[in-house]
């Protein structure tokens, strides 16, 4: 009798441990989908994350309107980091979900030179034109690309001077060898956003673009309506916000929010 009761009781403890034995042993591919504003930081927290999980973090880095067309031609991921505003026009198509969305850092645009060149004077609206019209050449993302490219254009408008920068403007992402022009000097100025620039190797960050001309890139995660996996995506939003990593937020060149 002793011996039938021991192993009915331990056959119900297996049964009530088992959900925890899955949910530990229980891994998925979860594709993310993002622009390239976080990819060093994503590429420093990932093997992180897939320890803590045993999820492996397949990441896709692109411009955010090639983002936004893979997304409408019906191409399948689990998480997208993007800017706020093209979230919330993604959650309103129907593309990716409401629930479980994230603010997870601010960022701003800054100006590089290559290391070890002279920094111009950048800290008003008036000398940033001055520097920028004595520049040989200038290097920053795609207008109709990226939100960072299209408030570049602005400012040079706002300047005065769009139409004398207009030669010796390159339009290119800096992940995409914008910022590998500064650090050859094939460029002399590169404007982007902090966290694209502040690992790349050959290049000095002057500082921000001035208050008045600035940008505020506030960057959001959320899951994608069709996710294969969102409990899994939801765990990886998660650990994004987990306190332990805000530190590496803020390394990378972001702003945490509230700040």
């Amino acid at each position: 009798m002793w011996e039938v009761a021991m192993r009915a009781w331990i056959g119900l403890a297996v049964i009530s441990l088992s959900p925890l034995w899955s949910t530990r042993g229980w891994s998925t591919d979860l594709r993310v989908m993002s622009g390239g504003a976080p990819q060093e930081l994503l590429a420093a927290l990932k093997p992180e994350f897939e320890n803590r999980t045993g999820h492996k973090a397949i990441f896709s880095f692109a411009v955010i309107t090639t983002l936004e067309q893979r997304l409408a031609s019906g191409e399948r991921t689990d998480v997208v980091l993007m800017p706020v505003p093209v979230i919330d026009k993604l959650v309103h198509a129907g593309s990716l979900r409401a629930e479980n969305r994230a603010t997870l850092g601010v960022l701003g645009i800054s100006v590089i030179v290559r290391q070890g060149a002279a920094k111009p004077d950048i800290s008003t609206p008036d000398r940033l034109r001055q520097a920028l019209l004595k520049a040989r050449s200038v290097v920053h993302a795609t207008p109709t690309a990226t939100p960072s490219g299209a408030h570049m254009a602005r400012v040079l408008e706002q300047l005065g001077i769009a139409e004398q920068m207009q030669s010796k403007v390159i339009h290119r992402p800096a992940l995409a060898g914008g910022a590998d022009l500064v650090a050859k000097g094939e460029a002399e100025l590169g404007l982007y956003p902090t966290s694209e620039v502040v690992h790349v190797p050959g290049v000095a960050i002057v500082g921000p673009l001035p208050p008045a001309l600035q940008l505020r890139i506030v960057y959001g995660a959320a899951i994608a309506r069709d996710s294969a996996a969102p409990e899994a995506a939801a765990a990886f939003i998660d650990f994004l916000l987990a306190s332990d990593n805000r530190k590496a937020w803020l390394q990378a060149g972001f702003e945490l929010p509230g700040s």
